[in-house]
């Protein structure tokens, strides 16, 4: 039994080592690679992993030539502004599906899964037609509209309200509290850990988006990040130094954020997960 167990252990650290290499390696290399000087030849058999001359010189070329500050601005206000409508109507949408007794909600709820299976590509061109419709192509509200609410989103906050107890509610109504107290003063700090969740994957999705961005917006003062950056590969192919700074500039902010919110975002991920 010893033995088996001391095997079973080994064999575990040994996958969660493998699955560490796999998902956080590549990253990373990148940072490895925008901290070499261009004296190193980062070609070299068997590859250095740890520079020998760590310089900044790399992210300093990268906002030199391109302006990836502006960029950042751009997605920071696109990510902020995402989170905040993901937010609200997540959250909205998700209490009424969970708590409130209303015609076709059994409906409604089936609409927002079958929006999960429905992918991007295929709307896309309905999309750019009503952005174009509405006048708001090239600007950074035409980005924002899409993923302003997302369903999964929406289902996440759902299962959240759902696992809470109808008892208290209740007492709350018994105590006189209508729908909109109940649902700021019991319901939302309730599922503060799935908010932080919701949170997390709506910033998420708007900073790494890619190709909305890519079709809807045509000045390039008004690029978000991953679309600035784009350029870097065909621009700087053959200094991969500057590729991979402009690849940590880009995924630094996710890190932070997730930090911040970790603890948040796992409470978050058990509060949801519990029924449907």
């Amino acid at each position: 039994m010893t033995r088996t167990s001391v095997g079973e252990k080994v064999l575990r650290y040994l996958l969660m080592l493998a699955v560490l290499a796999v998902s956080v390696g590549p990253f990373l290399w990148q940072l490895s690679t925008s901290l070499k000087a261009t004296t190193e030849d980062i070609y070299t058999y068997p590859p250095g992993f740890l520079p020998e001359h760590p310089t900044l010189d790399n992210y300093t070329g990268v906002a030199d030539i391109v302006p990836v500050w502006d960029y950042a601005l751009n997605s920071l206000k696109v990510a902020v502004a995402g989170v905040a409508t993901n937010l609200v109507g997540a959250s909205m949408a998700g209490y009424a599906l969970a708590r409130l007794r209303f015609r076709g909600r059994k409906a409604a709820g089936l609409a927002f899964v079958a929006a999960l299976l429905v992918p991007l590509e295929s709307i896309v061109i309905a999309q750019f037609t009503m952005m174009r419709d509405l006048r708001l192509n090239n600007t950074l509200t035409a980005v924002v509209l899409p993923g302003a609410v997302g369903a999964l989103n929406v289902l996440l906050m759902r299962n959240a309200f759902a696992n809470l107890p109808y008892e208290v509610e209740e007492a709350a109504v018994i105590d006189g509290a209508n729908v909109w107290q109940r649902f700021t003063r019991i319901a939302l700090p309730a599922v503060r850990g799935t908010l932080a969740a919701v949170a997390i994957f709506a910033f998420m999705g708007a900073w790494d988006d890619f190709l909305w961005p890519l079709i809807v917006l045509s000045d390039s003062d008004r690029f978000t990040l991953t679309v600035g950056l784009n350029f870097l590969h065909g621009t700087f192919q053959q200094n991969p130094r500057l590729v991979a700074a402009g690849t940590v500039i880009a995924v630094a902010p996710l890190l932070v954020m997730f930090a911040c919110l970790q603890r948040y975002f796992f409470r978050g991920v058990g509060e949801g997960a519990v029924k449907g």
